[in-house]
C-alpha cells in the first residue's frame, strides 16, 4: 500500500523510545535515599533444596548479615570464626594496597594498564574463602583478589602486568588479564560475557566426569546484555550445570550505568526467574552475605541441584580503568555517598565488636601489607618494566599456536627473529 493510500489514525499519541538515564551527573548531589535496602537480617534463608520458585523473594530483596553496629545478625550469618575472617580482611587490606600500587606504576609509566576493584574486594576474596580450593573461576578483570586470596605471587602478578621477562604469559595478554590453572583461575577474556558459557561448560564437563569440582562464572551488570549471558544461562538451566554465576553490579559499565543493562526494569538477580533456577541479590560490601550466599549456592551446585545466579550489588569506587575519567560522567562525591559503605570499614567493625580486632592492629596489618608490596614490586621491577621490553625472543609469539607451524608462519618467524639481530 502506497503512503497516500495509508489509513487515518486520528486521536493516536506519537510513539516515543525511552533512554535510560543516570540518576546523577557531574555537578549533581547524589542522594540514595530511594534504594530498598532491607534491614540487615530480615530476609530468609531458604532450605538447600528449595526449589527456584521459592527463591524468588530473595532475587528483588538484599540479603545482609551485617547491622550498622557491626553486629552480624539473621538467618544468613554463616558464624565465621574470628581466624577466617581476619584472614579475609588482611586479603582486602593486600588487594586495595596492591591496587594503588599497581595504579601509580601505570601513572609512572611503567606499564600501560591497570583496572583496581576499590570497594568490590569483599566480593572476589570472600567467594574464594567460602569455595573449595579445586573449584574453578572464570572471572573478567576486577577478580584479582581470587588469586591474592589463594596465595598467588604478588611478584608473578606483577611481572604479568610489566609484561617483563617474569612474565608467564609471554607478554600475550593485556596487563592485567591474568590466567593461572593451578590456582582455579581460568584466563581472563577481555570479550565480556564469555565467561559464562565458558564456566557453563567447564561444569558440564566436570559432571560428565563425574567430577566434585564447580566453576564460578563472573561478569559485570553491563555484559548482562550480552546474548553470551543468556547462552550460559540456557545451558545451565537445561543441564542442571553445577556452576555458581556471578554478577557483580557496580552500577557502571565503563560510562554506561547499569539502566542500559536493564537494571530499571528488574534486578539482574531476577533474571533467574526465567530460567528456572534460583536467583540472590546480596549486598556486596557485606562480607559476612557475601560468604554465606556462596557457600548456599555451592553447596546446592554440589548436591546436583544445579546452578544458581548471585548479583553482587556493590559501587566501582574509581574509574573502569586507568583510561577512564569518571567524573567525565558521574559526580565526584557520589562513592562516598553510596549507603552500604566501604567492605574493608564494615568487616572491621565487626571484628572490633567481637572483641577480635583494633585500630592498633589494623595499621599493623596494613603497614604489613604496604611492605610486602613494595617488596615484590622491588622484585618485579628487576626483571624490567613494560616500556623498557624489546625485541627479545620476539620468536616466542608463532608458539603455542600450532602442533607444527605452517611454512609461511614459519618464514615470518625467521623474518622477525633477523630483524632482531640487525
Amino acid at each position: 500500500m502506497r503512503d497516500k493510500e495509508q489509513p487515518k489514525r486520528p486521536n493516536r499519541p506519537k510513539l516515543s523510545l525511552h533512554v535510560p538515564e543516570p540518576s546523577f551527573r557531574p555537578g549533581d548531589t547524589p542522594d540514595f535515599s530511594s534504594l530498598e535496602i532491607p534491614d540487615a537480617g530480615s530476609v530468609p534463608k531458604p532450605d538447600l533444596t528449595a526449589s527456584p520458585a521459592e527463591t524468588e523473594p530473595l532475587a528483588k530483596t538484599l540479603v545482609r548479615v551485617l547491622d550498622d553496629d557491626g553486629k552480624a545478625v539473621g538467618p544468613w550469618d554463616p558464624k565465621l570464626d574470628a581466624d577466617t575472617l581476619r584472614k579475609i580482611l588482611r586479603d582486602m587490606v593486600l588487594v586495595r594496597i596492591f591496587d594503588d600500587r599497581m595504579y601509580r606504576a601505570q601513572r609512572q609509566g611503567k606499564t600501560s594498564f591497570y583496572m583496581k576493584c576499590t570497594g568490590e574486594e569483599a566480593i572476589a576474596i570472600t567467594t574464594a574463602a567460602a569455595l573449595d580450593r579445586d573449584d574453578m573461576n572464570f572471572p573478567t578483570y576486577r577478580q584479582q583478589g581470587l588469586l591474592i586470596a589463594r596465595g598467588y605471587p604478588l611478584v608473578e602478578m606483577m611481572c604479568q602486568i610489566y609484561s617483563n621477562k617474569g612474565d608467564k604469559l609471554q607478554g600475550r595478554q593485556l596487563p592485567i588479564m591474568y590466567s593461572d590453572k593451578a590456582h582455579g583461575f581460568f584466563t581472563i577474556s577481555g570479550n565480556l560475557g564469555t565467561q559464562f558459557p565458558q564456566a557453563v561448560g567447564w561444569a558440564m564437563a566436570s559432571a560428565i566426569k563425574g567430577d566434585s569440582r564447580i566453576a564460578v562464572g563472573w561478569i559485570g551488570d553491563g555484559a548482562t546484555a550480552e546474548g553470551d549471558f543468556h547462552a550460559g544461562m540456557t545451558f545451565a538451566s537445561v543441564y542442571n550445570a553445577p556452576a555458581v554465576l556471578c554478577v557483580v553490579n557496580n552500577q557502571w559499565a565503563i560510562s554506561s550505568f547499569s539502566g542500559i543493562a536493564g537494571a530499571e526494569k528488574a534486578t539482574f538477580a531476577q533474571r533467574a526467574t526465567g530460567y528456572g533456577i534460583p536467583g540472590l541479590r546480596v549486598d556486596g560490601n557485606d562480607v559476612l552475605a557475601v560468604y554465606s550466599a556462596v557457600r548456599w549456592a555451592a553447596d546446592r551446585a554440589r548436591s546436583n541441584l544445579g546452578a544458581t545466579l548471585i548479583e553482587f550489588f556493590t559501587y566501582r569506587a574509581e574509574g573502569h580503568s586507568t583510561s577512564d575519567d569518571p567524573s567525565g560522567y558521574r559526580p565526584a562525591s557520589e562513592a562516598k555517598a553510596w549507603p552500604l559503605g566501604d567492605p574493608i570499614e564494615r568487616l572491621k567493625a565487626h571484628l572490633i565488636a567481637l572483641g577480635e580486632w583494633d585500630d592498633e592492629r589494623h595499621e599493623a596489618v596494613r603497614a604489613e601489607c604496604d611492605a610486602q608490596v613494595r617488596s615484590a614490586q622491588k622484585e618485579a621491577e628487576k626483571l624490567g618494566i613494560l616500556p623498557e621490553q624489546g625485541r627479545d625472543n620476539v620468536e616466542s609469539m608463532f608458539d603455542d599456536v600450532y602442533a607444527e607451524v605452517p611454512w609461511n608462519l614459519a618464514e615470518q618467524r625467521d623474518q622477525a627473529v633477523a630483524e632482531g639481530r640487525d
